[in-house]
């Protein structure tokens, strides 16, 4: 089946997104925030959606950008990161557990605020990415749009505030555009990388793991490295097309019908948000005490979902960045096979202790 081409008006307001998320993230770097293009592109693409204006873009920019980012993240498994990453995998799974269990402790904070269900309370805040709670949602009979919202929301909560303060807080990291700059890279290198990454989301998604075409080019690039296959970074402006990718999709999530469907959900969003936030800090800060491990590390290790960009900023900080990424990969890897299953006891219990499991279908 042939792909319809896009029209001169489609293709027109493409370049007309992407040149204003690209003026917004030239404003990001301006004023030194970290990813700046992925920060000023979602700033962009929200703003436009919350102005009752489209913004349409191929469905391939998400995956692309996905593929790009997590290719340079694989880069640092090497032999010796890998060996570094195996003496923590006790606390990786302790992580996994205890994300599960602040998901329900921050459920019952929002079934309070915002009188929703339980079912819509838990989808909204145990960290499994937008698309696969709006996904159990619709097989549960709640309304996806809350559920998307909180979801979405906490995402971009961790983006606009972990990476600036980390850096911030950093020391001798003062510039996080000079620091990717500076990563050498050679075209051989980049485009063999490029190989490993694609290679690793196709094999990924052709066993229908979650998220493939970032865990599946993490694993590609991983192994290249591990291998010491001659691989390289991508050139920097590689990067921030990545970037302007991933931003552009995350602020486009925010439009006015979603705000609409969730009005009476957004107080309780934030502050179940907040609160999430703040107790994965927590854990990030008193795992730091116990392993040894620097603290702006554990905190990104900890932080509840947004991998992509947790694992960039530690590629900002040059630290941890194996760490990191190990920490979210498993984390994954226990909460989506198992969502479902979690979802589905849940549902039992709020029936069996007759919590009205449909209340918040339409909050």
């Amino acid at each position: 089946m042939r792909l319809a081409r896009p029209s001169a008006a489609q293709l027109r307001h493409i370049l007309l997104i992407y040149a204003g998320a690209l003026a917004f993230g030239a404003i990001g770097d301006r004023i030194n925030l970290p990813l700046p293009w992925m920060i000023g592109a979602m700033v962009f693409a929200s703003t436009v959606r919350l102005s009752n204006l489209p913004v349409q873009v191929p469905l391939m920019t998400r995956p692309i950008g996905q593929m790009i980012i997590a290719s340079s993240v694989g880069l640092s498994f090497t032999p010796a990161a890998v060996a570094a990453v195996s003496t923590l995998f006790l606390p990786m799974i302790s992580v996994a557990v205890l994300t599960i269990t602040a998901g329900f402790v921050v459920a019952a904070l929002l079934m309070r605020m915002a009188r929703v269900d339980v079912i819509t309370a838990t989808l909204s805040s145990i960290p499994m990415g937008p698309v696969e709670s709006a996904n159990l949602a619709n097989r549960h009979g709640v309304s996806p749009g809350p559920v998307i919202f909180a979801q979405t929301l906490r995402i971009m909560m961790l983006v606009v505030f972990i990476p600036p303060v980390l850096v911030t807080l950093s020391d001798g990291t003062h510039d996080a555009t000079a620091v990717l700059q500076a990563i050498p890279w050679t075209t051989t290198g980049a485009l063999m990388l490029a190989g490993f990454g694609v290679i690793g989301a196709l094999a990924a998604r052709t066993v229908r793991l979650g998220n493939p075409f970032f865990v599946g080019s993490i694993g590609g690039a991983a192994l290249a490295a591990a291998l010491s296959f001659p691989v390289t970074a991508f050139p920097y402006p590689v990067l921030v097309i990545a970037q302007v990718f991933l931003g552009v999709w995350l602020g486009a999530v925010f439009d006015r019908a979603l705000l609409k469907n969730a009005a009476g959900f957004i107080t309780g969003a934030v502050a179940s948000s907040l609160l999430m936030v703040a107790i994965c800090v927590g854990m990030g800060l008193g795992l730091s005490r116990i392993t040894g491990v620097s603290w702006p590390v554990m905190v990104l290790s900890t932080a509840p979902g947004s991998v992509t960009e947790m694992a960039l900023t530690a590629k900002i900080l040059q630290e941890g960045i194996a760490v990191v990424t190990a920490f979210h990969l498993v984390r994954i890897f226990i909460i989506l096979p198992s969502a479902p299953i979690i979802i589905n006891i849940t549902a039992r219990l709020a029936t069996l202790w007759r919590l009205d499991t449909h209340k918040g279908r339409s909050p």
